[in-house]
């Protein structure tokens, strides 16, 4: 568990979790207080562990003034407890609450975050502080590791403004960064041993930036992407996460001394993304080493691909940005329609599909499909197998083509996982034919 994290443990289906929703203060360095919302009076929420196969009840009290909803992401449950408002899930009143009831599944790192729509109110949806992990405890753990570190990465203060040479769409620009509940520096190190292999489970909770991790001197042998065990475990020096991805990785710690794990721009570092790992017995201010190989690739965790599925049947979803005016937020479209006026993405149950990602804009898009797993079979023109997510990178004027199995009947949204870009209309339902929302 990571310095300062609560933690709640459903052991039997009698044993409900209770989430509070309210108003949080949160100090993530000195004389820098962020007023937001966030999980029973913290940021990230407690750690939620469950048990595969064990029905659990989850019960909500929102004591702020506007509806919620809250989303299980990764989960393989209904529509109407997923937490979307598009499929069906009840919203949580204001100053009310709501029962989830569900049996989680599959094992593995997901989390727990709010699913509503932001528009430029830059203080609500996932802007704030409403998210949390959730873990699944599998039967039995593979991976051999001493300590388990839950990290959370996360922007503070943001506001719209136009980045780099584009001064004419506006963008989400963030003053402040934190790791968990604090920027770097601030709060207590993650203190760790020679020889110690810890784990960390890392997620990126920001609303709309990606972030690379390095941590200086020491290599991350990534073990899971998004919760789902990888193929083939490699060891790398910089983890890649989009907004919403996850990584499970084991540092062995062989470099005493006193680091800083943080993010690879100098910017967003010395803004407060990263915290200081101090071996015992050492001390000295923490030091920050450059990576020397900064690339990142899904395809590595893969296996050799196979012949292309015959049976996939392939839906060409494109990716496109409208302009929607000078000092204006850019609007998106999934095959030349934003939602709500998308059309559905139509399956039948047990049949098998290839989504045929085509990003045609400017910008890179972590896509996220509800209640179910995808496999990655070819990115950016490399074929890969085995490689299973529940939010991908698509790069920027590149495609990436994934393999679904249609077997979570029910509505499913898809988005991309910038809270700017689903609110702007990259969204769209996918629907099993014969039970069309």
């Amino acid at each position: 568990m990571a310095p300062g994290l609560a933690a709640q443990t459903a052991e039997n289906p009698k044993a409900g979790i209770a989430l509070r929703i309210s108003p949080v203060e949160l100090e993530i360095a000195p004389h820098r207080t962020i007023k937001t919302v966030g999980y029973n009076g913290a940021v990230p929420g407690p750690v939620l562990r469950m048990r595969e196969g064990q029905p659990v009840t989850v019960e909500v009290q929102n004591e702020t003034a506007t509806p919620e909803i809250v989303h299980w992401h990764g989960l393989f449950i209904p529509p109407d407890v997923d937490g979307s408002e598009e499929e069906g899930t009840p919203m949580v009143p204001a100053h009310g609450s709501r029962q989830y009831t569900f049996t989680p599944r599959p094992t593995g790192t997901r989390w727990y975050h709010t699913h509503v729509s932001a528009g430029r109110n830059l203080k609500r949806a996932t802007y704030t502080g409403q998210f949390g992990f959730l873990y699944i405890d599998p039967k039995s753990d593979p991976a051999p590791y001493d300590a388990e570190v839950f990290l959370a990465l996360h922007g503070w203060d943001p506001y719209l403004g136009t980045m780099g040479s584009d001064e004419a769409s506006l963008d989400v620009i963030y003053q402040s960064f934190s790791v968990n509940s604090h920027s770097l520096g601030f709060g207590e190190p993650l203190r760790v041993r020679e020889g110690q292999k810890v784990m960390f489970r890392i997620l990126n909770a920001n609303a709309t930036l990606l972030h690379r991790l390095a941590l200086a001197g020491h290599r991350f042998e990534v073990t899971a992407l998004d919760g789902n065990p990888v193929p083939a475990p490699r060891a790398v020096e910089v983890l890649e996460l989009g907004t919403a991805e996850r990584i499970d990785a084991i540092v062995t710690m062989r470099r005493p001394g006193v680091w800083i794990l943080g993010d690879l721009d100098d910017h967003i570092r010395n803004a407060g993304l990263g915290m200081v790992v101090e071996y015992a017995n050492r001390q000295g201010p923490p030091q920050w080493t450059a990576p020397s190989n900064t690339r990142w690739d899904y395809t590595i965790f893969g296996r050799a691909a196979g012949p292309p599925a015959r049976d996939a049947e392939l839906v060409p979803l494109v990716f496109r940005q409208k302009f929607a005016g000078n000092r204006w937020v850019d609007h998106w479209t999934i095959n030349g329609k934003s939602f709500p006026k998308t059309d559905p993405i139509m399956v039948r149950e047990g049949r098998r599909y290839r989504l045929q990602f085509d990003n045609q804009s400017n910008e890179a898009h972590p896509v996220h499909l509800h209640r179910h797993s995808f496999e990655l079979t070819k990115y950016a023109g490399v074929a890969t197998a085995g490689v299973m997510k529940d939010v991908v990178m698509v790069p920027a004027k590149q495609q990436v083509e994934v393999d679904l199995l249609a077997d979570h009947p029910g509505p499913s949204l898809f988005h991309c996982h910038m809270q700017l870009h689903m609110d702007f209309g990259f969204m769209a339902l996918l629907q099993y034919a014969g039970q069309e929302h």
